[in-house]
């Protein structure tokens, strides 16, 4: 809705912030976590007006719309109660202590409401009901046009405490390590010929990505209209970061490529347990979330805010996941799934596709306004088959409020497809988060053959069985 009075000096949303903010694209980022502690009311109202909304602007803010379409930013009052919701469960027996099912079922319809449009764009729920993971549930719904998840969750844990030691900021794994390993595997890359090559076949599979190449209907893509609105399932697989190492060990690579081809060969088995029949001629993408920042290590949020990097900053990297030939699947190695994850990644890195992209929709953005990339942006998620996205967290315990944080994770609702993975760290631990279209994929059955992927993996490299939560 427009208003027009000194609207044209407020701060506008970012040009990313106004393209997911549009009637064709709508993300959110919902954020859950696990606390160890009973949770009232009282205490999360006090947290979220003394802690929370002081952290940046956008949080008191809503989003209003100029005269020459132009969405901005407004201050307003902005009162905690009017952002809490408090749900009643209900138990599905009278004996029952856990309420695991009905949490879940509940986060799945969150993505369904939409903001009021005179409030700020988020809004927080308080599940009092024990889980097997958590006494108290806090779930922060926030529309991604506030920012992207490096933005929020790292807003999050910067005002979060150390359990073991509250007058101490949190520690986080360092990015330099990571970043300088990654470096010095692509500097064995040749020269600008190949980069040129890569770019040009990135930027170009990009851009027919979102008008005539899609993936094939699967038991993994469905053709549903507007998959995004449609019910869904929540269900997780953590295992030790120790694994994870061990693997690396072995056959090298990056977090980022032992979990895309772990993920690359759990959907394989899923596929072959349900009878897909393959030959390898069919097309299987993944589009992996990436935080466009420079950085190492974890920024606080006045460096970011310093640094001007506050808001959304990632883009969408397409990545072809290995054919599913499903002959082959008796007697494929699993360990070739992390090798092709780490040849895919070493190219993608090798190219300037990315960038190219965003460059074209900020070109597109002040020809046909948010809508123009909002579509280009919609159609490229909605023909790739799955997203990856991940996130690292605290390697120590958290506590919010001084109750400890048992564990976190979050998910991207909103997104056109069938089939979404969020990946988070935290305490050693990592913890993959399968979304999924409830009525078309089958849920546990995913779970499980995510926990074959990864136990087959570590035993090929390892010799011996993982044990899984």
């Amino acid at each position: 809705m427009a208003e027009s009075k000194g609207v044209h000096l407020l701060p506008p949303l970012s040009p990313l912030g106004s393209y997911i903010n549009t009637e064709k694209l709508q993300f959110y980022i919902m954020g859950v976590l696990e606390l160890e502690n009973p949770f009232s009311e009282s205490q999360t109202l006090d947290f979220l007006g003394d802690v929370f909304l002081p952290i940046n602007t956008r949080f008191s803010s809503k989003i209003l719309t100029d005269e020459k379409g132009v969405q901005r930013w407004k201050k307003i009052e902005t009162i905690p109660e009017n952002h809490l919701i408090i749900p009643k469960l209900s138990p599905s027996s009278e004996d029952q202590e856990l309420y695991d099912e009905q949490v879940h079922d509940y986060l799945a319809k969150i993505n369904l409401k939409p903001f009021p449009e005179h409030l700020s764009p988020w809004d927080v729920h308080l599940l009092t009901y024990p889980t097997t993971n958590a006494k108290t549930t806090l779930v922060f719904n926030l529309h991604h046009a506030l920012g992207d998840g490096y933005s929020i969750m790292g807003a999050l844990f910067s005002i979060f405490k150390s359990s073991a030691n509250p007058n101490h900021p949190l520690r986080f794994p360092t990015a330099s390590s990571r970043m300088n390993e990654v470096k010095s595997n692509y500097s064995r890359i040749s020269g600008l010929v190949t980069k040129a090559k890569n770019t040009l076949s990135d930027f170009t599979k990009n851009v027919l990505g979102a008008y005539i190449l899609a993936d094939g209907e699967t038991v993994i893509r469905s053709t549903t209209p507007r998959v995004e609105y449609e019910p869904i399932s929540i269900t997780s697989v953590t295992i030790s970061m120790d694994y994870i190492r061990d693997i690396r060990s072995k056959v090298g690579g990056t977090v980022n490529d032992i979990t895309t081809g772990w993920i690359s060969y759990g959907l394989h088995l899923y596929m072959k347990k349900l009878g897909e029949s393959g030959d390898g001629s069919s097309r299987c993408t993944a589009l992996v979330v990436m935080n466009m920042r420079m950085y190492k290590g974890f920024k606080s949020i006045e460096a970011m805010l310093k640094a001007n990097i506050w808001g959304n900053h990632f883009g969408l990297l397409s990545v072809s996941l290995p054919p599913f030939v499903s002959d082959d699947m008796e007697k494929v190695d699993p360990l070739d799934y992390i090798v092709q994850a780490k040849e895919e990644m070493l190219r993608k890195a090798n190219s300037f596709g990315a960038y190219f992209t965003s460059k074209l929709l900020g070109y597109m953005g002040k020809v046909t306004g948010p809508e123009g990339p909002a579509n280009f942006i919609y159609s490229n998620v909605r023909n790739k088959s799955i997203m990856i996205s991940n996130m690292c967290g605290p390697v120590e315990k958290a506590a919010v409020a001084g109750n400890p944080l048992k564990g976190f994770y979050f998910i991207i609702p909103g997104m056109p497809q069938s089939l979404t993975f969020t990946i988070v760290s935290y305490m050693g631990k990592l913890r993959l988060v399968t979304t999924s279209e409830k009525g078309f994929i089958d849920a546990k059955l995913m779970n499980s053959c995510m926990k074959e992927a990864f136990q087959k993996m570590y035993s090929a490299a390892c010799g011996e069985n993982p044990v899984m939560d």
